[in-house]
């Protein structure tokens, strides 16, 4: 698909993963819609997008009428968002309503629009944890949270929109994300913003469990690129595709390899109770992606790691209410 002079809507695209998804496209010379609550995203994720033509419609995806709105004469609908795992745990209604329901209200709004492609960006965590490794496409759904189970409801919603109403439809799970604008305190703040920004105040990284769960960290900017390809790739109509780097870390790996990066080797992590419904083993298995798309993640964790302490080294940093260090944006 070429996205020169096309709509495209992104809703969610004011987030971490999601500006990064309409950076590519505005390059790419779409013409992008952001549908975005602002709940989680910020203005400041998008601000290079909307200086460059894209447009930010502040708004709900559980509300038909503003997403029917949104998504008129679009060629192409890449539905992100979403409520994450976190808020998942203490919130369950809200993160099913967004993330399920608001799933098939876009999924819904596209069949009466007529959009050509729609591609739904899900998680890794509908998985749950990995039986077998690496995690092909066809490895059971068999989510060990709310979030996860949303999100694995709004797959079955977005082929069921195929089945039922002829919707061109791709599902697409990103592994774990990492990178600019990615929140470091709070809800959405996941394990590498929070151990960096813990380093660079001189704090020491704090451990949930033993430190040997295993995740499959990918650079943003990659992941921005293969969702992208994913959505455009006529192939995987109907189907669904693993974007991720292909290769696992331990949790315990990735504070080593920030206490190299910060210059904190002295730093020794704290470990504290297993957090609830995390899951014990991801690692994707990219061959999907990669002979059917076209796309291969290429940049190794240590050197993302170090990209992304450069970029936090060059924004200003405070500490949020409970003390914690968390990246005050100032573009």
């Amino acid at each position: 698909m070429n996205f020169s002079g096309k709509r495209v809507v992104v809703t969610g695209g004011a987030g971490f993963i999601g500006s990064h998804v309409v950076d590519h496209l505005v390059e790419a010379g779409a013409d992008v819609v952001i549908l975005d609550d602002l709940s989680a995203g910020t203005r400041a994720n998008v601000a290079d997008a909307l200086r460059r033509g894209a447009e930010l419609v502040v708004g709900d995806v559980r509300d038909p009428n503003a997403v029917e709105q949104a998504v008129g004469g679009a060629e192409l609908v890449l539905h992100m968002a979403c409520q994450n795992l976190r808020a998942s745990l203490g919130k369950p209604i809200p993160t099913h309503e967004v993330n399920a329901t608001g799933t098939l209200v876009t999924c819904l709004a596209a069949v009466a629009r007529g959009v050509k492609r729609y591609a739904y960006v899900s998680s890794s965590e509908a998985y749950g944890s990995a039986q077998t490794l690496p995690m092909a496409e066809d490895h059971p759904l068999e989510p060990t949270t709310v979030y996860g189970a949303s999100k694995a409801a709004g797959e079955l919603y977005t082929l069921t929109c195929l089945h039922t109403y002829g919707l061109p439809a791709v599902v697409i799970r990103p592994f774990n994300s990492y990178g600019p604008r990615e929140h470091a305190a709070g809800d959405s703040a996941e394990v590498i913003p929070k151990f960096a920004t813990r380093m660079l105040a001189g704090l020491p990284p704090v451990i949930f469990g033993d430190g040997e769960q295993m995740r499959d960290f990918i650079w943003v900017e990659e992941t921005a690129r293969g969702i992208v390809a994913a959505a455009a790739c006529d192939r995987l109509v109907g189907e669904a595709v693993n974007i991720a780097y292909g290769h696992s870390a331990t949790v315990a790996e990735v504070a080593r390899l920030l206490a190299e990066a910060v210059g904190a080797q002295t730093l020794r992590p704290e470990f504290a109770e297993r957090r609830p419904g995390d899951v014990d083993r991801h690692w994707a298995d990219t061959t999907k992606a990669r002979e059917v798309v076209g796309f291969e993640a290429k940049i190794p964790l240590a050197e993302g790691l170090s990209r992304y302490v450069e970029w936090l080294r060059s924004t200003p940093v405070s500490r949020d209410t409970h003390g914690e260090p968390t990246v005050v944006r100032n573009w």
